[in-house]
């Protein structure tokens, strides 16, 4: 007779391995939300198992995941049909300065999730697993009821695709950070010389206010002198600029009366000298967990810099 495991027992078993699910589904998603939907979904669905049956707990759990966001995909594409202005993967906090251990998880960059945005969600969930993730494409083929063949293919053109939008090696993060550091100086101290000389020719601005901000716009801004013009232009006072790291990149949330305005994360060139890409996510409904895990930080340290002086 099988023996049947304790409520205690399985509950302890999906917590175990609830990091590991909230990040693969995260980077199939992009969003805080819907991941929590999904992991909600894939709790009932363990719940609701005899799982003294289940030798591999965590393949199992991670199969039931990647359906549901799979399953998840087509209501959320129906809501970027409809987003105004552009839209961007939704920030997390990760590194030292992330309360919960489900946002210190492994995340890929908001620059990459922004051409993952450019797969399939068949594609997307491919590459996650495998680029990200490191699982083999035979492990892929059994969480996705498909031939390991098809799904090598799969990955095989997922990954020329983003190879082709994002050739650049990723910049070091001490590089990236004084990099960071010295555009907010710039674009905070009103200096347009020197914010046109960290700027690549041909930079994009990406403002995601989801038309509930000012900061937001309804397409992105192009070219080197209109970027710095509007970035000099937003950068107002009597707020409070904190470094902090956002997917994994050194990046920066900016607050007014502790409640968070937007998040600012750049994307550099291979040789970390100059700006390509210019992420701003203003939208109040993106900026939740942010809030969550920055809004308790203690007190002023040197990484914090309060803009009222300007």
């Amino acid at each position: 007779m099988m023996r049947e495991i304790p409520a205690a027992d399985a509950s302890e078993a999906f917590a175990g391995h609830r990091e590991l699910l909230f990040s693969i589904v995260y980077n199939m998603l992009g969003t805080v939300g819907d991941t929590e939907d999904v992991l909600q979904e894939t709790w009932l669905a363990w719940a609701a198992r005899d799982v003294a049956g289940i030798d591999n707990p965590r393949a199992y759990l991670v199969r039931v995941a990647v359906n549901q966001a799979l399953a998840h995909q087509s209501a959320l594409r129906r809501r970027k049909e409809t987003y105004l202005g552009p839209w961007l993967p939704e920030p997390l906090i990760t590194g030292p300065d992330a309360a919960e251990p489900a946002v210190r998880a492994e995340s890929v960059s908001i620059a990459l999730l922004v051409i993952l945005e450019t797969l399939t969600p068949l594609e997307r969930a491919v590459f996650v697993l495998h680029e990200v993730f490191a699982y083999q494409h035979t492990e892929i083929a059994a969480m996705l009821d498909r031939s390991p063949t098809a799904i090598r293919q799969i990955a095989h053109r997922a990954r020329e695709h983003v190879q082709a939008r994002r050739p650049r090696a990723r910049v070091d993060r001490r590089t990236h950070r004084e990099v960071t550091e010295r555009f907010v100086e710039a674009a905070f101290g009103g200096d347009l010389p020197a914010l046109m000389e960290m700027l690549a020719p041909d930079v994009v601005l990406w403002p995601d206010g989801g038309g509930k901000s000012a900061a937001g716009g309804p397409r992105p801004i192009r070219g080197r002198d209109k970027v710095a013009r509007v970035v000099v232009a937003n950068a107002r006072g009597g707020v409070d600029v904190r470094h902090r790291q956002v997917n994994g990149d050194p990046s920066v949330v900016i607050f007014a009366e502790d409640a968070p305005l937007a998040v600012m994360v750049l994307d550099l060139d291979a040789g970390g000298e100059q700006v390509r890409d210019i992420y701003v996510v203003s939208n109040p409904d993106k900026l939740g967990s942010v809030s969550d895990h920055t809004a308790e930080q203690g007190p002023e340290t040197p990484e914090r810099r309060d803009t009222t002086s300007r």
